[in-house]
């Protein structure tokens, strides 16, 4: 995301996902694999990749306690805070059913 209108833009949606990661993150790493593959089931819901290194305001405004974290949003608020990615399935049941 390069800004916060980005950010506004993408909470502006009816439905979205917001991934957090750090790159020196192992987990991050499967965790964003797995995301890729949710994505390329065209589950029709914006994903962004946000790197919580450079956006600390996101890290206190949703309180994210670690990585990876997706944050899913319904209508411009947080309806649920992801940190177990437990397989591909779950993940993408989680972003369906909000």
């Amino acid at each position: 995301m390069e800004n916060e209108q980005a950010f506004q833009e993408l909470r502006a949606q009816p439905k979205a996902a917001l991934y957090l990661y750090t790159p020196m993150c192992g987990t991050c790493q499967v965790a964003g694999k797995m995301l890729d593959v949710v994505e390329a089931t065209n589950i029709g819901l914006p994903i962004k990749r946000v790197n919580l290194n450079y956006y600390e305001t996101i890290a206190r405004e949703f309180e994210i306690e670690s990585v990876p974290c997706l944050l899913l949003f319904k209508d411009g608020k947080l309806k649920k805070k992801i940190y177990a990615f437990q397989s591909v399935p779950y993940i993408y049941e989680e972003i369906r059913s909000v």
